[in-house]
């Protein structure tokens, strides 16, 4: 069979939804998709029986993915007008760090009648972070030690990882970490749901599990000596939750089982790729492995991956690991906790009724509205500069306990000003990232953008402003699922390898967009007031980890406080 007659399908899990797409081998056409919102969304609040969560908490409910395999699968399949017998491999990606507690056969805790109420039994999504007091004493006591996988990692892990979502889990609810025979990525659990096997991916591993080849002799985690000094009965944490034999990326996992062929629809035995992690995944996908060029996965946050071969220490980075994109490469990540979200928060919380109105009437979302209002001002026209910490700090600060900031707003502030503040701030933080990434000697030279918000045109061209970079688009509206697809290909054998795999099936647009000198100088003189307060409320003034103190504090007194009629 030719590989105009085969096909592949890559499925990306996201922070909200699942899509699947169908992608033709010899090309990388798309030719049909198909997303299943998760019927529990994030739980942020409580969980499904009305346990309350503490803030900082974001959970999820695995069934929620088996239910994406069921429905999208076939419905793409459907959409492309294929018989699903010329497929040949699947592959997956999924949000990271996202973490499932399971027993020894992959099934989640949550799903036992005696754990569905315990909030640490439920997956815990990457965006939780009530772990940051735990990554903190990691980070201290890394440092003190002079642990050699620290630098590797800019200095500091983050509470959205695997070693300090472990360690909350071990000191908060001791039993449920007992109970748990496995801690799972869930880019690795959805393919041992799908072939029946257990083979932990080389991405998560790395960036997300801290393993590293430090010596040339092959990876190791943070050891059991150092886990112990973290907290006393910890020491095994690695060994006995985490440690699995590693699949790398591109490389067969398994074949599909009986059970995952009837919820899918697909035939039983075809190729089932190594998991990905959504944002990595991407890259091939833009045709963005080579040295110079960074991609950013734009949603709801932002993932920065980039390829080099060079070895460098970025200070706040996610990550740097051997192979971790594309194999022969370095891979690097940085990445922005709130980007979307942000600007999705402010419309749903910010705006008056009569925008609302305003943009029904014709016939717009508000984003769009807010964008064309914004999008007639000059740069600098409203005033103000905005720190992009909604959800905390990824990179380079590496602190979830930072938090939003908008300065300038007077009576005379608009919606649209404080909206057009907001998408600049995420600029900016890109801005510092990507400096960083030149002050260490890893050069930047092309910005290509993926993810949902690569549809805004206002917002790109302000990207490419305040970078001063040409800015490259993905020629695709599903940049994850191709790049599983891609992966998906590379493990059917129909291609030798990712690069070269990204070359026939990969799509970008190229200089989209470019900086213009004019609005770039006055980006300078406000990415000037942006550092400022950058340093000052991230690297000085704790008044953000003093609210949040205040914060948690009250909300812990009223959940404990006494109801009507106790005693």
């Amino acid at each position: 069979m030719s590989t105009q007659d085969q096909y592949v399908v890559g499925v990306d899990f996201g922070t909200l939804s699942g899509r699947a797409v169908v992608v033709r081998v010899a090309d990388g056409a798309e030719l049909g998709s198909a997303t299943h919102d998760y019927p529990h969304g994030a739980l942020e609040r409580a969980l499904p029986d009305g346990t309350e969560l503490a803030p900082d908490w974001a959970l999820q409910v695995p069934e929620d993915y088996r239910e994406v395999l069921r429905t999208t699968i076939p419905a793409a399949v459907a959409a492309a007008g294929i018989d699903p017998a010329d497929v040949i491999g699947i592959g997956t990606d999924f949000t990271a760090c996202t973490m499932v507690p399971t027993l020894t056969d992959g099934t989640p805790l949550c799903e036992l009648p005696e754990y569905a109420g315990r909030p640490h039994s439920y997956v815990k999504l990457w965006k939780h972070h009530a772990a940051q007091p735990q990554a903190d004493r990691i980070n201290r006591l890394a440092a003190d030690r002079g642990e050699a996988w620290l630098p590797r990692y800019g200095g500091l892990i983050s509470s959205e990882w695997e070693l300090a979502k472990g360690l909350e889990l071990f000191e908060d609810d001791r039993a449920t970490y007992e109970r748990m025979e496995r801690f799972v990525e869930a880019s690795d659990w959805i393919v041992w749901q799908l072939t029946g096997s257990y083979v932990r991916n080389a991405c998560a591993a790395g960036y997300k599990g801290q393993l590293q080849n430090l010596d040339g002799q092959g990876g190791s985690y943070p050891s059991a000596d150092f886990l112990e000094a973290l907290a006393p009965g910890f020491g095994g944490f690695v060994a006995d939750k985490i440690d699995q034999p590693i699949g790398q990326l591109g490389e067969r996992a398994g074949t599909l089982t009986a059970e995952a062929a009837a919820w899918t629809g697909l035939p039983e035995g075809i190729s089932v790729a190594v998991g990905n992690v959504d944002a990595h995944v991407t890259a091939p996908a833009a045709q963005a492995v080579g040295p110079g060029q960074m991609v950013a996965i734009m949603g709801t946050s932002t993932c920065h991956i980039m390829s080099s071969d060079i070895l460098r220490e970025v200070p706040g980075m996610c990550g740097v690991v051997d192979g971790g994109v594309v194999a022969g490469a370095w891979g690097y990540e940085a990445g922005q906790s709130g980007v979307g979200d942000i600007f999705g928060w402010f419309t749903e919380t910010s705006v008056p009724a009569a925008y609302a109105e305003r943009a029904a009437a014709a016939g717009q979302s508000l984003h769009e509205l807010l964008t064309e209002l914004a999008g007639r001002q000059e740069v600098g026209e409203h005033g103000l500069v905005a720190l992009d910490w909604h959800s905390g700090n990824r990179s380079v600060l590496v602190d979830h306990e930072l938090s939003g900031l908008v300065l300038g707003q007077t009576l005379a502030t608009r919606p649209e000003d404080v909206y057009r503040a907001l998408l600049e701030a995420t600029a900016f933080g890109t801005r510092v990232i990507v400096e960083t990434f030149r002050d260490s000697g890893v050069p930047v030279e092309e910005f290509i953008v993926a993810g949902g918000l690569a549809k805004n045109p206002l917002l790109m061209q302000i990207y490419a402003d305040v970078t001063r970079l040409p800015l490259s688009v993905i020629g695709s509206d599903q940049g994850p699922a191709l790049g599983s697809a891609i992966h998906a290909a590379v493990a059917a054998g129909a291609y030798a390898d990712v690069a070269t795999a990204a070359k026939s099936m990969g799509k970008v647009v190229r200089d989209a967009y470019l900086p213009d000198d004019g609005r770039a100088r006055v980006y300078d003189d406000l990415f000037e007031e942006y550092l400022q307060l950058h340093d000052h409320f991230g690297r000085r003034d704790r008044a953000m980890r003093r609210l949040k103190a205040i914060r948690r504090a009250a909300v812990e007194r009223r959940r404990t406080a006494p109801g009507p009629g106790d005693a």
